[in-house]
């Protein structure tokens, strides 16, 4: 690759950043705020808060008043990332979603139960360290705990998060240091502008993930006998 041609790929990656990130306060009224981006070191991609140990390199809060930075203006977005364009896109919870996330393997699981059963889907994103996050309606967070409870499973038991208020995640393309990108399982269309409620989720994402914690335990069990 010649040096104008990897000069190029930066800019190349911040016409995408700027550009989806523009769309997803247009498109889908979502809010944005810049993260923190990978600054290239030594041969090495490292993350601009400066940590060598940061554990989410390229796709974190920049700042600890994130949640005030953060915009649904297709215009203060398109400022934003000009002025930094290769900054990771994030996204706060709590406001128009609130995302389910799971293990990789559960989510595919529960993804194709789901299809079958022809339940509503919003987007669901994959996330370079194998989780994936299904967006749904404002309001999971609070009461996920309690559907999983009635579905008979303690909360605890189950590697199922639910972010919501005070939380972020990072939407496609941002990158996670050296890992890869995070991409759409789902993309957003206009066919899932209208997100499901996390009741009409629950069940099969709950019994996906007993079932991967359970296949993980019989796993272990070999592994030690």
């Amino acid at each position: 690759m010649g040096v104008t041609e990897a000069a190029r790929i930066p800019q190349q990656r911040g016409e995408q950043l700027l550009d989806n990130a523009v769309r997803y306060a247009e498109e889908r009224h979502w809010d944005v705020f810049p993260g923190t981006w990978l600054e290239a070191v030594e041969g090495t991609q490292r993350c601009s808060c400066g940590d060598l140990r940061c554990s989410l390199p390229g796709a974190h809060a920049a700042r600890p008043d994130w949640a005030h930075q953060a915009t649904g203006s297709a215009t203060a977005a398109r400022r934003l990332w000009s002025m930094q364009p290769t900054a990771s896109i994030l996204l706060p919870t709590g406001r128009t979603f609130d995302a389910i996330d799971v293990s990789e393997s559960a989510g595919f699981l529960a993804l194709a139960r789901m299809e079958r059963m022809n339940l509503p889907l919003g987007p669901v994103t994959c996330t370079p360290d194998r989780r994936m996050l299904f967006f749904v309606l404002p309001g999971a967070a609070l009461k996920v705990p309690d559907l999983i409870g009635k579905l008979g499973w303690a909360p605890s038991s189950l590697d199922l998060v639910a972010r919501g208020e005070g939380h972020y995640v990072a939407a496609p393309p941002t990158r996670v240091g050296g890992h890869g990108a995070v991409q759409w399982a789902r993309r957003p269309t206009p066919a899932n502008r209208w997100l499901p409620d996390a009741d009409e989720l629950i069940s099969p994402l709950a019994y996906a993930c007993a079932r991967d914690t359970a296949a993980a335990r019989v796993r272990q069990g070999r592994g030690q006998g």
